[in-house]
């Protein structure tokens, strides 16, 4: 009898979306879709829609850590991401996890939501500066939580590229990827810094494209390449395609911000084997990768 293959463990830490198109939801979705193990602690729980969120419970910070230890302890986790932490108590606990299992991290900095909530608290911004970031290999933050993380405004691919430097050398993350939806250019262009180096990762705009849980599923693509073995750059190029596809070919539900739809990225590959990525931009007509 053959064996099985083991199959890469990728965790997200984050809040649920009661609406689908975010947190862990999207998160999930996006694992299964680039073949890698989803798993999961989950550190809030949102009533939310489209439009809005209505509620926000959050897990101590005790449950968040005790949902690591016991996945970490039979599966071992390759990677892990981070989403929506709502306050200093979480923020304690995930980072006590990561250092106690050397964990393999990409934080998604999430401060607000589509629709406007705040879904971090003001006072554990600085723990999620001092605490977590020191811990992960690679940051995500659009434009306005680079302003935040950086300390200056950040409206150029210019002020991306000092802002990315700046994230690096103040909290110690090895990559930044300072996302480029709100930059004021007419192409998107995400900047990422690592090793000393900046890429630019272009792609068109999707003025009809959905865009709820964006920010999420490109962070988790990203958690799944790197559990897959990719290198930092190889994660986040090919995740910069995955998320391309997801925006837009989102899922037209609701009355708000429409969610990103990961699935198209198999059907727009016409892929059977969901585990491999594409080497080359599904977009070529207004730019490419670099």
């Amino acid at each position: 009898m053959t064996a099985c293959k083991r199959v890469p463990v990728a965790m997200t830490i984050a809040g649920s979306d009661s609406g689908g198109g975010a947190g862990i939801e999207a998160d999930l979705k996006t694992f299964s879709i680039l073949g890698v193990h989803g798993t999961v602690a989950v550190t809030s729980v949102t009533a939310q829609n489209t439009l809005t969120v209505t509620a926000i419970f959050d897990l101590p910070g005790w449950m968040v850590y005790e949902q690591i230890r016991t996945v970490h302890e039979d599966m071992g986790i390759d990677a892990a991401k981070t989403g929506m932490l709502s306050n200093t108590d979480i923020i304690a606990s995930v980072s006590k996890a990561v250092k106690n299992f050397e964990i393999k991290l990409v934080v998604d900095p999430v401060m607000v939501a589509k629709s406007g909530a705040r879904l971090l608290r003001e006072d554990a911004v600085d723990a999620l500066k001092n605490q977590l970031l020191p811990l992960a290999l690679i940051v995500t933050p659009n434009a306005f939580e680079a302003e935040i993380l950086a300390g200056f405004k950040v409206e150029s691919i210019q002020d991306a590229e000092k802002a990315a430097r700046v994230i690096h050398e103040k909290y110690g993350v090895p990559a930044v990827v300072v996302k480029g939806g709100h930059l004021k250019h007419g192409e998107v262009v995400d900047v990422l810094y690592y090793n000393g180096e900046i890429h630019h990762l272009r792609s068109q705009r999707f003025p009809h494209g959905c865009f709820h849980g964006a920010g999420c599923a490109y962070s988790a693509a990203i958690t799944a390449f790197l559990a897959k073995g990719y290198s930092v750059v190889e994660a986040v190029k090919a995740s910069k395609n995955f998320i391309d596809v997801a925006i837009e070919r989102g899922l037209k539900v609701g009355k708000g911000h429409c969610p990103v739809n990961p699935m198209a990225y198999i059907e727009a590959l016409g892929l059977t084997d969901h585990t491999r990525a594409p080497q080359q931009p599904l977009y070529h007509s207004r730019g490419s990768i670099v």
